[in-house]
């Protein structure tokens, strides 16, 4: 079984080393990877740090919040870790080119079975790993954890990952099961609604807002004893927080590890009983097709007619786009997800009990203002990830037709940017005006905002679009897979890089505004010359972010 196992894993790995090898023009970009990715690491590395420093100056509470804020964030990736293996289940074990071939052929089950699961494992979890590296070690850099700090989360961890990928994969084989044609399309909205009502439901047992409103608890007792209580008792994240934080304070219990280790493996072989009864028949399944036409329906002629005062072939490019889009369900059914972690984002700003403290309320917006920023400008770069980056990759072989028919690369170049950057620039703006009233920023601020999201859209595009263009993954099975690609990091790393640059210029002018009234003296009020200088250096910023990626892959079609 084991030489089978290899054997399936064996054009993954192929293509890795093939890839890895040497060469100037991958040297050079491996360099390019490596700097982007430690200069980002090290950025959150520093702010994590310096937020678990400033935690602890205060007694007694500091070490339980930052306790709190580490379970919180594991079941925030949880959640991103269980979206993300159903979607590469999906894909793995029912939408893979090759098991036509895999399923013909004498191989044994299990051997599938736990190759498919490798593969759902690494694509679902690579990218959460590679962000919670500066998390854990700027935890045991504050709590002098030591190299077994690093043991206990390796040991921690493996579970931790390895849960989700189990569940999304058994969960995604009972829905095709439960399905009668197996269509993804409803496969993938049904798990979307579930998702829905999972993360409103967690959302309020959870209540996060009480951890930073000491006010609502009667007496000091009662809000020690919300920030001891566990977050999620049934959940893995909680017992990965467990283990960590009981190393990092001197009490140290192996039973989180002993339970994260016997759940997962209980649940692998559960896992393999569901495959082993069920795979055949869904496999079977799996294959019936679906009507993915795009209806000429009102709201269909109505886009049309919007469209209409555009020139004949930016429309149609336009339009071949919008009607690829939606008969792929890989890519239609994210817009769902994209609405849950809309909600779940403008959930968390609405209760934060900023106003609980009326020293501190202005500081706090003014803080929470920039977070709401950072945070915001983070969801633009992953839906411009998701939905601009494969844009060019999803053309594949139509390529041919296009390049040989009277359109332009400059005109197809348009077409691509505007149909990713249009929705994208609708949805920054709505999500800022809708954190920053329930924030109740000056207007100042909320005009600040609001330009700084259009503009930090219409730059994310260009990357995304540019990035997908040197980097295109036309051999990809489907949409989801190619975000994931060297090129997906390398924008995922420069947007990042560009959303602190923009927070850097806007606060250097606005720190005395930031920081006034802090420390007892007198808040003072941004003066106009402060948001002026601040708006004006987010749009040069934003200006030349957008404008050089475009230049540059405009060039690149042409040649």
């Amino acid at each position: 079984m084991i030489g089978t196992y290899r054997t399936l894993l064996s054009p993954k790995l192929l293509t890795i080393k093939q890839r890895s090898r040497g060469g100037g023009s991958r040297t050079a970009r491996r360099l390019l990877i490596g700097a982007l990715g430690l200069l980002v690491g090290y950025g959150l590395y520093w702010g994590i740090t310096r937020l678990l420093e400033i935690l602890l100056m205060v007694e007694d509470l500091g070490p339980l919040l930052a306790s709190k804020i580490l379970s919180i964030g594991l079941l925030a990736m949880l959640g991103i870790l269980l979206l993300s293996s159903l979607i590469a289940a999906l894909s793995s074990f029912f939408l893979a080119r090759d098991l036509p071939a895999i399923r013909s052929a004498p191989v044994d089950w299990l051997a599938v079975y736990f190759a498919r699961l490798t593969e759902t494992l690494v694509s679902s979890s690579w990218m959460v790993l590679l962000l919670m590296l500066p998390l854990l070690i700027a935890y045991e850099q504050v709590f002098e954890g030591g190299i077994g700090f690093y043991a206990v989360s390796a040991s921690a961890l493996i579970p931790f990952f390895l849960i989700p990928a189990v569940v999304g994969s058994a969960v995604t084989l009972l829905l095709v099961r439960v399905f009668p044609a197996a269509r993804s399309r409803d496969i993938l909205t049904f798990v979307s609604i579930a998702t829905v009502g999972l993360l409103v439901l967690g959302l309020r047992l959870l209540r996060p807002e009480r951890l930073v409103n000491p006010d609502a608890s009667r007496e000091l007792v009662d809000y020690l004893a919300v920030l001891r209580g566990p977050s999620s008792p049934w959940l893995s994240s909680q017992w990965t927080a467990d283990a960590m934080t009981g190393y990092l304070e001197g009490g140290f219990d192996p039973f989180w590890l002993l339970l994260l280790w016997s759940t997962a493996a209980g649940l692998v072989v559960l896992g393999a009983l569901l495959h082993w009864r069920m795979f055949s028949l869904c496999f079977t399944k799996a294959q019936e097709g679906a009507d993915q036409r795009v209806r000429r329906h009102a709201g269909w002629r109505a886009y049309e007619t919007l469209l209409s005062p555009l020139p004949l072939r930016r429309r149609e490019l336009i339009l071949k786009d919008t009607r690829t889009f939606f008969r792929d369900t890989t890519q239609w059914s994210q817009l769902i997800l994209l609405a849950v972690l809309v909600v779940v984002y403008v959930y968390n700003i609405r209760v934060l009990p900023i106003r609980s403290n009326e020293v501190l309320q202005r500081w706090l917006v003014s803080i929470v203002f920039f977070l709401n920023l950072a945070l915001s400008g983070f969801v633009l770069a992953a839906i411009a990830a998701r939905f601009v980056f494969p844009s060019y990759s999803l053309e594949g072989r139509t390529l041919w037709l296009l390049g040989s028919s009277p359109v332009q690369t400059s005109t197809l170049m348009w077409s691509k940017f505007w149909i990713g950057a249009a929705p994208l620039t609708v949805l920054a703006v709505a999500l800022a005006w809708v954190t920053n009233a329930f924030l109740g920023v000056e207007t100042g601020f909320l005009v600040l905002a609001l330009v700084t999201t259009a503009a930090l859209s219409l730059a994310f595009a260009s990357q995304a679009l540019a990035w997908g263009v040197f980097f295109p993954q036309f051999e990809a099975e489907n949409a989801a897979q190619i975000p994931t690609s060297v090129g997906g990091l390398l924008f995922m790393l420069g947007a990042v890089g560009n959303l602190i640059l923009v927070i850097l210029v806007q606060y250097l002018p606005l720190r005395r505004h930031v920081w006034s009234g802090f420390t007892g003296g007198e808040a003072t009020q941004a003066v106009g010359w402060e948001l002026g200088t601040a708006l004006v250096l987010t749009l040069a910023v934003c200006g030349l972010t957008t404008l050089v990626p475009y230049v540059v892959a405009s060039r690149r079609l042409d040649a």
